[in-house]
């Protein structure tokens, strides 16, 4: 079989032929009534599906593990209203044939590219923070000679949302944006503090989940979690920073309570107005993209529902848009003539 990518998840319907390769990002030997069988994950650069091979066959494999690369036969099928692989016959690829692979096929990634993300990112930061200190220390984190190559390349999440490389970029930025729209509207707030602690707030994932072909928690990550490492990276640079206490005090806060509650691991609750914001903000972001993940990466036609979610803990409905109004674009475009002809004869 040729080595190159031709059947990928995103096509995937029930009753087809699934003939491929794919990367295995979970592997499960279980039993049930008849037999053991395999759960796995497979992946491709548009999405994730669920598979199992079956007793018999699932006794010809006696390792499955996560980061292999597999030849895949079998059927899709439906099941409790998802879609799911039932596997006939897999191979394993050895060394020199995944050496061949093109690895962008097969790792899900940001539309847009992390460097640009980066540059947009750092270009709000220098036309938004104007206080030195605050300025240098968000600066010294970005450009960061470890934290920089890390950031461009991480993903938001092991899963559930921004679970692809540059997703962590993607979310920061997607944050930050949401704040200083937010700023614009409510102009009491302190936009340089919030705009530091949105750069900020998520980058202990960094150190919570590692990167690689099937990024996984790390022992810190489990153990202390992303809102503690985040907090442990920024104590050097706030040092060097020559941040007031006070401000180093509410960016900790910031960063400490973005989660919102005890419940979602928030060891505070925000009790200022631009923590209160940055939950928000970040709570928005995040669900969006769990919905459009959803929906999208589903095929939820308009009209229709999808499967229930138990992150979301809903089933989600895929709206029909509003249609557009020609007679409404035929009328603004003729008022807009008028407005145009209005101004001239003034003139």
């Amino acid at each position: 079989m040729s080595l190159s990518k031709k059947h990928f998840i995103k096509d995937m319907q029930a009753g087809e032929e699934v003939k491929g390769l794919f990367l295995l990002t979970a592997a499960q030997l279980l039993q049930a009534r008849n037999g053991p069988f395999w759960r796995l994950e497979l992946q491709d650069s548009t999405g994730v599906q669920d598979a199992k091979i079956w007793s018999p066959q699932s006794q010809a494999y006696s390792e499955l593990a996560p980061g292999m690369f597999v030849e895949v036969n079998g059927r899709a099928t439906l099941y409790r209203e998802r879609l799911d692989v039932v596997i006939d016959h897999l191979r394993v690829l050895d060394e020199d044939e995944t050496a061949k692979l093109d690895l962008s096929e097969f790792l899900p990634s940001a539309a847009r590219k992390p460097e640009e993300m980066y540059s947009e990112l750092v270009e709000l930061v220098r036309s938004v923070i104007t206080h030195p200190p605050l300025r240098k220390l968000v600066l010294a984190i970005l450009q960061d000679k470890d934290i920089q190559p890390k950031l461009l390349v991480a993903v938001g999440a092991k899963s559930v949302h921004h679970a692809y490389c540059g997703g962590l970029l993607q979310h920061i930025l997607a944050v930050c944006n949401l704040t200083m729209a937010i700023a614009d509207r409510y102009p009491n707030l302190d936009r340089q503090i919030l705009l530091a602690g949105a750069v900020c707030h998520d980058i202990g994932k960094l150190w919570e989940i590692s990167s690689g072909l099937v990024p996984d928690y790390t022992d810190s990550g489990r153990m202390l979690g992303h809102i503690q490492l985040g907090l442990q990276m920024l104590e050097p640079f706030m040092a060097q920073s020559g941040l007031e206490p006070e401000l180093c005090l509410h960016l900790r806060h910031l960063i400490l309570s973005h989660h919102g509650l005890a419940e979602y691991g928030s060891p505070k609750p925000p009790m200022t107005a631009e923590a209160l914001v940055l939950h928000h903000a970040d709570n928005i972001d995040a669900k969006l993209a769990q919905i459009e993940e959803v929906l999208s990466g589903a095929g939820v036609e308009p009209g229709h529902w999808s499967a229930y979610q138990k992150f979301l803990d809903r089933y989600l409905y895929a709206p029909i848009a509003t249609p557009t109004d020609a007679h409404s674009r035929v009328r603004k475009k003729a008022e807009g003539k008028e407005m145009q002809c209005s101004l001239l004869s003034k003139e």
